[in-house]
């Protein structure tokens, strides 16, 4: 059994994640807290499900030996690809994944067209299709894969004259097709919530998952009496990239000094 002081693990394929554990921080703040960022895979989008989960094994196991008492996927393409893998090897550890806010943003929707921006990886998965068969039979969903959007976040670029440019092709198309309800269907995606607010209507609605997976952790842990009871230690962040790279983004994208740890390949 595990202990409430225990740490919480969560991983992406690089920073994005990093939308997900201040969700976390916020609501949990007495939770202490891991980051793995595979910034050295990324991006997770275009690579095979056999090699994301391949990767989530490896990443697992060192939660497992860091002690954590629960795992969050704070990706949606290592959800896709590796969840159902992971909870079958680890059945009683608490696993949160994410998947892209299709139910939320059909129920939001006025005009009946919903926008999905996402990596090719979430838009091709079965697991998409499955939330588009269940959630979303009474709306428009238009897809939009953004090739190149994580690369330029990983660089710490939030607001270059390029990722506008970038970001406006990708926005425009879903524009012309009259979505009202915009979903960020990939963790790093809210990092450019400022630079969207600036391409679109004032009343279109922006939606991702951070604070629903958050809401989830904290269900997991209370329903198993893991809630911890605080002080939380400092957040580790690791990194199977260049740690300095990560290093030198971490004050744009978090609050609060940090140091990053080389991660095991």
């Amino acid at each position: 059994m595990a202990e409430r002081s225990a740490p919480v693990g969560v991983m992406d394929s690089g920073v994005g994640g990093l939308s997900v554990l201040a969700e976390i921080q916020r609501l949990l703040p007495n939770e202490s807290l891991l980051y793995v960022a595979d910034s050295g895979h990324v991006p997770y989008g275009e690579k095979s499900p056999d090699y994301i989960r391949q990767r989530l094994r490896h990443i697992a196991g060192f939660f497992q030996a860091q002690g954590a008492k629960a795992m969050v996927l704070a990706c949606n393409t290592a959800t896709v690809a590796a969840v159902a893998d992971l909870r079958e090897r680890y059945a009683d550890w608490p696993l949160v994944g994410m998947e892209p806010a299709v139910k939320p943003a059909a129920a939001a929707t006025r005009s009946g067209v919903v926008g999905v921006l996402a990596t090719t990886g979430t838009l091709q998965s079965a697991r998409f299709a499955a939330l588009l068969d269940r959630f979303a039979s009474d709306v428009r969903v238009v897809t939009q894969p953004c090739p190149g959007l994580v690369e330029r976040i990983e660089a710490g670029d939030l607001n270059s004259a390029q990722l506008r440019q970038l970001l406006l092709g990708y926005v425009q198309p879903l524009l012309a097709a009259g979505c009202d309800t915009l979903i960020l269907g990939c963790t790093h995606y809210p990092f450019l919530r400022p630079l969207l607010a600036e391409m679109v209507p004032a009343g279109l609605a922006i939606i991702d998952t951070g604070a629903a997976v958050a809401r989830q952790l904290q269900r997991l842990l209370a329903a198993r009496e893991l809630l911890a009871e605080g002080p939380a230690r400092a957040t580790e962040f690791w990194s199977s990239g260049e740690p300095g790279a990560l290093q030198r983004v971490l004050p744009l994208l978090w609050t609060g000094t940090a140091s990053v740890q080389c991660f095991p390949l």
